[in-house]
């Protein structure tokens, strides 16, 4: 059917397993990746045979790249995306789309005037876990689903991250850091969001970085650390979410669905896997359930060989621009609305993605995408 050429720009920690796992799938294959810091591209590029170590600027500027694989911080996602789209490549960009609302719809409107796609991280919900879930929820096993729960609770980022200091600042946070897996999923399994209602703090105005090799150093914080969420689904259905990097422990499921005829439980949206659990109105207990698809590992990068083959097929592939830039519309609704006070109306919506087929795996991976 073809094979796509990728270039990466943006070598941090990241991307060490999009370098990996891409070499898994026949229809892209990455032959440049690039960084600001050019000595850092070289070692990507020695450490992972790939061709070339470009700057950001001669990357897009060959004209045998295909798809620009946009892994820099969130603070210039859509700079880069905008660049990416103008030198006449599609791109696939990790989360969030964009930091703002405004720059998120203009990187959509270049690619549609331009013909080109975008799609974005996370494409977790593509994995095992999430897509056996999806298909519960459309076999009907829990019936029609009423409500959910969605919780991402840690005490912060510079505990642990060497540089945590962006975390803390507009486009970081709890929300923009780990609410797109979540709300992701929930979109992925629920469908579009019509409202959403929230309130947000900053717990702590200035952090401690206990991390390496920043430890003692102080963070300022710009952005709301704790934010609790209620959304109202197009379908009906109602959740609720708290994404937080104030809680030291806590005993919440990451996310939970209520239907008229059972309940299940979803593993964690930042993961591939499962386990996965069912339990029907009239079960005495939980049952585990077998996954009905492959990709339980860390896969990520499938969302870009996804897309690879969405493009020659001339389809919409699933983790698309579309979906990433109503996530983020959610996102911001949850703080406008704690600013005004008031329920915040998506003035997006998206498409649910689709299934994936059934009994997919790495193996047939390529097989099953190319029908």
């Amino acid at each position: 059917m073809g094979k796509m050429l990728a270039g990466i720009i943006g070598c941090g920690n990241i991307s060490s397993i999009y370098f990996e796992n891409l070499k898994k799938f026949e229809v892209v294959e990455v032959i440049a990746c690039a960084d600001l810091d050019i000595e850092r591209a070289r070692a990507k590029a020695e450490k992972y045979q790939i061709p070339h170590a470009y700057t950001p600027e001669e990357l897009l500027a060959d004209p045998a790249i295909d798809i620009v694989i946009n892994l820099t911080i969130p603070a210039v996602h859509a700079e880069v995306a905008q660049k990416a789209l103008q030198a006449g490549k599609h791109v696939y960009g990790e989360k969030p789309l964009a930091v703002s609302k405004e720059e998120g719809r203009a990187v959509l409107e270049t690619a549609s005037n331009k013909g080109l796609h975008v799609g974005n991280a996370p494409d977790t919900f593509l994995g095992g876990g999430l897509q056996t879930s999806r298909k519960l929820l459309d076999d009907g096993w829990i019936g029609k689903p009423v409500s959910a729960v969605a919780f991402m609770m840690v005490p912060g980022h510079e505990r642990w991250h060497p540089d945590p200091a962006f975390y803390y600042q507009e486009g970081g946070g709890p929300m923009f850091d780990m609410g797109p897996y979540y709300l992701t999923a929930l979109t992925f399994l629920l469908g579009p969001v019509s409202r959403v209602t929230g309130s947000a703090s900053i717990t702590f105005p200035e952090r401690t970085i206990t991390s390496e090799p920043k430890f003692g150093e102080k963070i300022q914080v710009t952005t709301p650390t704790q934010i609790n969420g209620v959304v109202d689904f197009s379908s009906g259905a109602i959740a609720s979410i708290i994404t937080s990097f104030d809680t030291w422990h806590h005993q919440l499921p990451h996310i939970e669905i209520y239907g008229t005829e059972g309940s299940m439980i979803v593993p964690d949206p930042n993961t591939f896997g499962g386990p996965v659990f069912l339990r029907r109105q009239d079960d005495k207990q939980w049952t585990e359930v077998p996954l009905s698809h492959g990709f339980a590992e860390n896969s990520r990068g499938i969302g870009v060989a996804e897309m690879a083959y969405s493009i020659l097929a001339g389809r919409q592939s699933r983790a698309d621009g579309e979906m990433a830039y109503h996530i983020l519309e959610i996102m911001h609704g949850f703080l406008e609305s704690s600013q005004s006070g008031k329920h915040v109306i998506m003035s997006s919506s998206c498409s649910q993605p689709d299934l994936l087929p059934t009994g997919v795996s790495q193996q047939n991976f390529d097989k099953k995408m190319s029908i």
